[in-house]
């Protein structure tokens, strides 16, 4: 937002809580009744919060930094944006004279505001303050390189023994024998720092508990494994692009170093997986001139969500640069321009056999590649028995939708957006099927999320 007149949405809003507890608590304070004192103006918004204590909590929130909104409450939680912060942008995203300009914030937010954007302004980037990385000592930094190859060489070699170990006593073993001969599995590749292997192999623990079939899967996991395997002992003959792929299904460090691309780019998508260590954050961007459709990923320690947040639906001015290997989509944020602002732009769609088409390209580059990222065009939701499928309107091709996107009450807000019409949806198109991430409707409209 750069312009006081122009307002996000409910949906930009909520797409920026840290989690679904937050969102709900937000939404009960996204009304008049709590607030007081409310104003907005020179790209913030603030206001009083009447809570359990006798002093209104403060809350206040920039929208100017190209950084990203940033939040200030004196409330007592860790969670950023929290409960506050989220229910005023929604009070102020309904724009119903709640929250009216104003030429001047209170002097508390004043004070927060004008002392944050003066540290923004002053703030070095790394090419005029050095970074760490350019000062270390290369030959030290090449001689942990080498042993680690080494290591994760040593470990490569004893899944192979292991994965021939189970194919020659037959599968029938691993349904009996649980998690622990995984478990163990792991743990050795871990200790040979491959962390990539280790979570492929902890994958495969489930698959003898998944249902009918599960020979078959197991077998084609193994299959992926070891030709991932095979992929690092044999990298010096790969080409270079396939070669970095491997390193990094492998879960070796790497840093973006393609050219940074400038465009605006298009906030499609956003939505966290978390396990009982890191919370990992997607977020997808579309780039209106380049064409290109990035990820993003940022982390954060069990419990707390990760910083990077970009309402869906806004675009950036900003740069990326992406990250080695043949055919990957991962890229990093580099300069910010402006603060995210309105878009009138869409991602071209396609039809659902040119997505499954593009997946099966896509796998020619990385074989162990779960899915893609899709816009569908003209689409209806529709029911196939006990399952759901995005139909196109105008073939008689289709996608069945994932589990995962079976699962999801994103699934109804679909349903209801479509109403039978066609609609433009965005999300992962893979061998699990398709998950929907983001929708628009037929003609002009809103993006509606549906993670």
């Amino acid at each position: 937002m750069t312009e006081q007149g122009v307002r996000w949405t409910a949906d930009q809003v909520l797409s920026l809580a840290p989690d679904a507890a937050s969102r709900k608590a937000g939404s009960k304070l996204g009304t008049a009744g709590p607030w007081s004192e409310a104003g907005s103006g020179e790209g913030a918004v603030w206001g009083l919060c009447k809570g359990s204590g006798s002093r209104p909590y403060q809350t206040v929130v920039d929208l100017a930094d190209a950084a990203g909104p940033a939040y200030r409450c004196s409330c007592p939680s860790r969670k950023f944006p929290c409960k506050h912060a989220l229910g005023l942008l929604l009070l102020w995203a309904g724009d119903d004279g709640s929250v009216p300009a104003s030429a001047q914030p209170p002097e508390w937010a004043e004070q927060w505001l004008s002392g944050r954007r003066g540290r923004a302004g002053t703030r070095r980037t790394p090419a005029e303050g050095g970074s760490a990385a350019g000062s270390a000592d290369p030959e030290a930094a090449r001689r942990r390189a080498e042993r680690r190859a080494e290591r994760v060489t040593a470990g490569a070699m004893e899944l192979e023994q292991r994965l021939a170990d189970l194919l020659r006593g037959g599968l029938a073993p691993a349904e009996r024998a649980g998690y622990g001969l995984w478990d163990e599995t792991a743990a050795r590749m871990v200790d040979a720092q491959a962390p990539g292997l280790a979570a492929r192999v902890r994958e495969l623990a489930a698959i003898p508990a998944s249902g009918p079939g599960w020979p078959a899967r197991l077998l084609e996991e193994c299959a992926l494994l070891h030709l991932l395997d095979q992929g690092w002992l044999r990298r010096d003959v790969l080409p270079d692009g396939l070669a970095a792929t491997v390193r990094s299904r492998l879960g070796l460090p790497a840093s973006a170093d393609g050219p940074p691309v400038r465009d605006r780019w298009l906030v499609l998508a956003q939505y966290d997986t978390a396990d009982a260590k890191l919370t990992t954050r997607r977020i997808w961007l579309h780039g209106a001139e380049s064409g290109h459709t990035r990820l993003l990923l940022s982390y954060g320690a069990a419990g707390r969500a990760p910083e990077l947040a970009l309402p869906v639906g806004l675009a950036l001015d900003a740069e990326l640069s992406a990250y080695p290997g043949a055919g990957r989509s991962r890229a990093a944020l580099g300069e910010r321009f402006a603060p995210p602002a309105p878009a009138a732009f869409r991602p071209p769609g396609v039809t659902t056999a040119e997505a499954v088409a593009g997946y099966g390209e896509a796998l020619r580059d990385d074989p162990w590649l779960d899915s893609v990222p899709v816009t569908l065009d003209r689409v209806v939701p529709v029911p196939d028995g006990d399952l759901w499928q995005l139909a196109d309107a105008d073939t008689d091709s289709a996608l069945p939708l994932s589990r995962a996107a079976r699962s999801r009450p994103g699934l109804w807000r679909l349903v209801a957006l479509s109403g039978g019409a066609p609609v433009t949806v965005f999300g992962e198109c893979g061998h699990r099927g398709f998950t929907p991430l983001t929708a628009w409707p037929a003609g002009a409209g809103e993006a509606v999320t549906l993670c």
